[in-house]
């Protein structure tokens, strides 16, 4: 695969819409963090703005772990979660977004099902979906394949294994992946121990990472940064396997620093600076 792609380089006179809007959808009472998490990693990412629109009773929570990005309250069901009927007014907040990060501490629900599946059809946004949004999309395979706008799914295997109706591993579940890519138009992040980026025709097998990288919240973290990396106007593929090498490459600093036994998900997103930094000094040694 060829060198990873770069950003480009800010001009001396840009402003914050320069570098887009993401708003990540997600989040439910008890799994408010997780939409806060996307949020952050999309600040740390690069987007100019983030808002994050959360149920209503999570909103204060959500407000509460960062002063930088937005929220946005959306109707709500007795559990806490979205409410079907918030599509209306995702649709106003997805016309004035860049790129839209959907999944995150979700939860599930018949009516969540239905909503990320209007979501992904109708939205043509360029838009990440990841943790219970692929849930809900296995429930509607057919949805898969009518994609509304640029897509990149990032399931871990489990995920995976409930996208496609079966468990494989391997070589197998690879080209599972780029097979589905290819068939639905989409890319595809296979998340794991070498993760694989695909649109279907290419392939990019990630070389950074740790095994302290494997706690909660770590999945959310990738999530807002390709949402960041989509809004400052790289290509869906080009998104995927950058985020993901920064991704790992900032698991890496943070292990190197607190160890890996001790690191969180919130340590990803400190370290998100750093990895551009490294990424930046390396460029400068070519």
């Amino acid at each position: 695969m060829d060198e990873l792609p770069r950003l480009p380089a800010r001009r001396p006179e840009a402003h914050k819409g320069d570098f887009g809007t993401a708003l990540i959808v997600g989040g439910s009472r008890g799994m408010a963090g997780a939409a806060g998490l996307a949020g952050m990693a999309a600040l740390r990412g690069g987007a100019g703005l983030v808002r994050v629109a959360v149920p209503d009773p999570c909103l204060e929570t959500v407000a509460g772990f960062e002063p930088s990005y937005m929220t946005v309250p959306l109707s709500a069901d007795e559990a806490g979660r979205i409410a079907p009927e918030a599509f209306e007014r995702l649709a106003e907040l997805i016309e004035s977004a860049t790129a839209v990060a959907c999944g995150p501490g979700m939860g599930r629900s018949p009516g969540l099902d239905r909503l990320v599946a209007r979501l992904y059809r109708e939205t043509h946004k360029p838009a990440v979906f990841d943790a219970d949004a692929l849930n809900a999309l296995a429930t509607d395979p057919a949805a898969l394949s009518h994609p509304g706008g640029p897509r990149i799914l990032t399931p871990h295997p489990g995920e995976f294994a409930r996208l496609i109706g079966e468990k494989l591993e391997g070589d197998a579940r690879n080209d599972a992946a780029v097979e589905l890519a290819a068939r639905c138009g989409i890319v595809v992040v296979l998340k794991g121990h070498r993760t694989l980026a695909t649109d279907g025709r290419r392939r990019a097998i990630n070389a950074t990472g740790n095994p302290g990288m494997a706690t909660g919240g770590s999945g959310d973290v990738l999530t807002g940064l390709a949402a960041a990396l989509l809004c400052q106007g790289l290509e869906p593929f080009d998104a995927a396997r950058l985020g993901v090498h920064l991704h790992g490459l900032a698991g890496d600093l943070a292990a190197e620093q607190i160890g890996e036994t001790s690191l969180t998900a919130g340590d990803l997103v400190q370290f998100i600076s750093e990895a551009f930094r490294k990424m930046s000094a390396w460029e400068a040694a070519k």
